[in-house]
């Protein structure tokens, strides 16, 4: 904590009128909540960093920096749960997905499938919490598969990779440590792929704008954060992670609205 002190300092001295302590705290509260289920750190950030970056797509960018470094750390810290060859089907489904994902980013108006996806999620986890989890018997490859497919879509669409691949493994009926085990380097390798696939010098003209790196100052606040964040994860049973997974998909699916 008095690590977090003294760097806060610094980084508010250093950049004194881009509310960099506001900043802080939200990134700091957003990797926290999210990485005790292990996703939508961007949703619950989102929410609040657009009200204090004038900038959406400077807010994007610290976003996904962030992102990437707190997945990092979790899946390092989950290196001996990852079922490498089911993972890797969830993948497939993933790279036929991710480029609809990104045209769609490009050429339609993002608030309309914002707004979709959000809907669906927030209906979807009211009706998981007021119900008795389910969990389906009969699985399949190809199930897997499509739902990396929509997790690579939402993943270039909305920087969102996570939900339906989150959800079908809330259907599998695995333990929190299982569960994660899989999504959580799914989201990893998706947001990787997709900030290299719109970084590609055919894509990066329609930004206008390189990729700024300056976020990388606020990667302590993410590290903490997920570091608290997965000391509550550790004592959770499964029960309680499934109510957590449902309560930040309708959190995150309100996100969308905000």
């Amino acid at each position: 904590m008095l690590s977090l002190a003294a760097y806060t300092t610094w980084l508010v001295a250093l950049t004194p009128t881009e509310r960099s302590l506001w900043i802080i705290l939200a990134i700091l509260a957003a990797a926290l909540v999210s990485r005790i289920a292990g996703f939508a750190f961007s949703a619950i950030c989102g929410a609040m960093l657009f009200h204090l970056i004038d900038d959406p797509v400077r807010a994007v960018q610290i976003m996904m920096i962030c992102s990437v470094g707190g997945q990092s750390l979790m899946v390092w810290a989950l290196r001996h749960e990852i079922p490498w060859r089911t993972l890797s089907i969830f993948l497939l489904g993933a790279a036929l997905g991710l480029p609809l994902g990104i045209f769609v980013l490009l050429h339609t108006r993002p608030a309309l499938y914002g707004q979709v996806v959000g809907a669906f999620l927030v209906l979807y986890a009211v009706f998981m919490i007021l119900r008795r989890p389910m969990i389906v018997r009969r699985q399949s490859v190809f199930l897997d598969a499509a739902a990396g497919f929509l997790g690579g879509v939402t993943g270039g669409a909305a920087a969102f990779p996570g939900a339906f691949v989150t959800i079908w493994c809330g259907f599998k009926g695995w333990s929190k440590e299982k569960q994660r085990g899989l999504y959580q380097p799914f989201i990893l390798i998706v947001q990787l792929a997709a900030i290299a696939f719109i970084s590609l010098p055919g894509l990066a003209s329609r930004s206008h704008a390189s990729f700024d790196f300056a976020g990388v100052a606020y990667l302590p606040a993410m590290l903490l954060g997920s570091t608290f964040g997965l000391v509550f994860f550790n004592r959770l049973n499964d029960r309680q992670f499934a109510l957590t997974v449902n309560l930040l998909l309708v959190m995150s699916g309100l996100s969308f609205f905000v």
